[in-house]
């Protein structure tokens, strides 16, 4: 699945990031860690959305915040212009190892979203390890789709077209919350899932975690770091909320998107479910960028091949809501 070389733009990017001379997140206090990744990861308010506000909503644990991103089609339809229909909606997670992470870090993606898939984007701003260890970010992904979906008139948008999304932890959050209404048969059942590097399992031991132990970007000791923050007990690594893959059953959950990197620990855990959602029932577009690293998706200006994968899960969305 690996490619014999990283993507020589992927690789400058890289170079860039290692000339900062960062220590790896496992080095890091908890608190140091997420002042890092907010100086390095939030950026500038690109590309322009018609209309970005930050609200809130009451949850299972508290307020939690979130933005919402809305194209020009999603405006006019909250404001009654004329024949617009309602938008498409994705609720969206970021990634950070549940322990990383805030709306800002995740802005850029988020708006190429809304505008690429012409959909409104609601970024979740859930509660965080250590302090707050699964479930409580389970909980709030469950809540925070079945508020958007209530909501959604307020939005311009169509809550029968609403799906999820995110990357890394994220993507995990998104598919506990299509698992936790597949379960509970919620009436806010997610239309599609769209997962970007996924952290489905917990094995450290297979071919891409072994592949990738030193990176780049992501390394299998900042693995074990995040998932040490975030689980509560050994017990907590055989639910299925946390760690996708020990499901007994992965089929009757909505279409998936699943994108794959090849220089990524977590490439092996994503292709398995990809595998699963097949093999059980799922629909599934399997996206796989073998010269790429972890969280290359973000890198969509820079990039040619992140330009490619974002546009593709872009027409995904379309296609699915």
């Amino acid at each position: 699945m690996r490619a014999d070389e990283l993507d020589p733009e992927m690789a400058a990017v890289v170079d860039e990031i290692g000339a900062l001379g960062l220590p790896e997140w496992h080095e890091l206090s908890v608190e140091a860690a997420r002042r890092v990744e907010d100086e390095v990861f939030s950026g500038a308010p690109e590309p322009p959305v018609a209309d970005v506000r930050d609200l809130a909503f009451d949850g299972p644990h508290g307020e939690v915040p979130v933005r919402v991103y809305r194209p020009d089609a999603a405006v006019d339809a909250s404001v009654g212009g004329g024949d617009t229909a309602p938008a498409r909606t994705l609720v969206h997670f970021h990634g950070g190892g549940w322990t990383l992470g805030t709306l800002d870090s995740i802005d850029g993606p988020c708006r190429e979203l809304a505008t690429r898939a012409d959909a409104v984007v609601v970024s979740v701003d859930y509660r965080l390890a250590p302090e707050h260890p699964f479930p409580v970010a389970v909980d709030e992904a469950a809540a925070a789709v079945a508020w958007v979906a209530d909501s959604a008139a307020a939005f311009g948008a169509d809550p029968d077209r609403l799906g999820v999304s995110g990357t890394s932890a994220g993507a995990t959050l998104a598919l506990a919350a299509a698992l936790h209404a597949r379960e509970f048969e919620e009436s806010a059942e997610p239309a599609g899932q769209f997962l970007l590097y996924p952290i489905a399992g917990n094995d450290f031991e297979t071919d891409s975690y072994r592949e990738n132990a030193d990176g780049p970007l992501l390394t299998r000791a900042d693995m074990r770091w995040f998932f040490e923050r975030y689980l509560r007990s050994p017990v907590d690594a055989r639910n299925p909320f946390a760690v996708p893959l020990r499901a007994a059953d992965l089929g009757d959950l909505p279409p998936a998107t699943v994108v794959t990197a090849g220089f990524d620990p977590l490439r092996d855990d994503g292709v398995a479910l990809a595998e699963r959602f097949e093999g059980e029932g799922t629909p599934v577009e399997h996206r796989h960028y073998p010269a790429m690293a972890h969280g290359f998706c973000s890198l969509s200006d820079r990039v040619a091949a992140a330009e490619a994968a974002l546009s593709a899960v872009a027409r995904d969305v379309r296609e699915r809501l």
